[in-house]
């Protein structure tokens, strides 16, 4: 057990040290709020997305077809979650309806770019970034799409102009273009070369310890501040529920090995910044979603921990 947990420790500590020096360095000024902007902008816009195509345009796929028992048990988690992140916003804490919503989308979204994206490729390599960029490619979509579905269905529905809105914000979004670009690369046997290749994998080589520094300095502007027991409550949701519920049926439903733990580890991520700005946009139940936000990356560290330990990682 020794044996694993310091392996595990060489996983998880670089990961959550790159964080923890983003963060103190916000705290401390000497990077100032501006460059947790920038950065932010530079791993989401340009060196996530061109991770993501250069590893899914030489990617090896499983030859069986998609495992769907992978997408029935990550995103049965999700929703239930979901569900049970509204119902407690209402019967516990009286929320109104509206905030019940970002409540339930706060427990479910998880942290795919910037915490996920590290760990998972630190913890299974190559042989997990299929299973990985692929959950990523749909994950958000159908999180957004919910989640704005059943905010805007207060107001009478979802207009046209949301809609109008919400597919513009897909169609362009960065990580989603890198994904589909690099399915579209392997699809028709694209290859970069020469000096193409070698900026790529600048790029790609910048994307990891730019996104986790990044974090760091955005987690200074997500005070864990107010509504505390919501915060708590999603947190728990988020670290445990969740991957627990995935976990068992990644043992029930057929799967690779790999694919089943990636959707465990996908699942045990903290809760995503997208949930706050969801919050922010409606301007209810922002300071729950940002406290849950910053506890559940801060509590992921030891949870994170034990999923891996539990997974046999290491």
């Amino acid at each position: 057990m020794f044996a694993q947990l310091s392996a595990i420790t060489f996983i998880v500590a670089p990961v959550f040290g790159l964080i923890g020096l983003g963060f103190l360095a916000s705290v401390s000024g000497h990077l100032r709020e501006r460059a947790a902007e920038g950065l932010s902008e530079y791993v989401f816009g340009l060196a996530v997305p061109v991770l993501i195509f250069k590893t899914l345009a030489g990617a090896r796929l499983p030859e069986e077809g998609q495992p769907w028992g992978y997408w029935i048990a990550y995103f049965t988690g999700a929703f239930i979650v979901f569900a049970l992140g509204m119902l407690a916003a209402r019967r516990l804490f009286h929320r109104d309806y509206t905030e019940t919503v970002i409540h339930g989308f706060t427990s479910a979204q998880a942290n795919t770019v910037f915490v996920g994206v590290p760990l998972i490729l630190q913890a299974y390599g190559p042989e997990g970034a299929v299973p990985l960029f692929l959950l990523i490619a749909v994950h958000l979509p159908i999180m957004m799409v919910v989640a704005t579905v059943l905010t805007e269905g207060v107001h009478g529905g979802l207009s046209a102009a949301g809609l109008k809105k919400l597919l513009r914000l897909l169609a362009f979004n960065p990580i989603l273009i890198g994904i589909y670009a690099g399915g579209i690369a392997k699809l028709t046997g694209f290859e970069l070369s020469g000096i193409f290749k070698q900026i790529a994998d600048m790029l790609s080589a910048s994307a990891v310890p730019c996104a986790l520094v990044s974090l760091g300095l955005a987690l200074h502007r997500y005070p864990i501040r107010g509504d505390f027991a919501p915060a708590v409550l999603i947190t728990a949701l988020k670290l445990i529920v969740h991957p627990a519920i995935v976990y068992v049926l990644t043992r029930l439903l057929p799967m690779p090995p790999v694919w089943a733990d990636v959707a465990v580890v996908f699942a045990a991520m903290p809760s995503g910044i997208n949930a706050y700005l969801l919050a922010q946009r409606y301007r209810v139940g922002v300071a729950a979603s940002a406290g849950a936000v910053s506890l559940s990356t801060a509590v992921s560290l030891f949870t994170v921990t034990i999923w891996l330990m539990i997974l046999g990682v290491g």
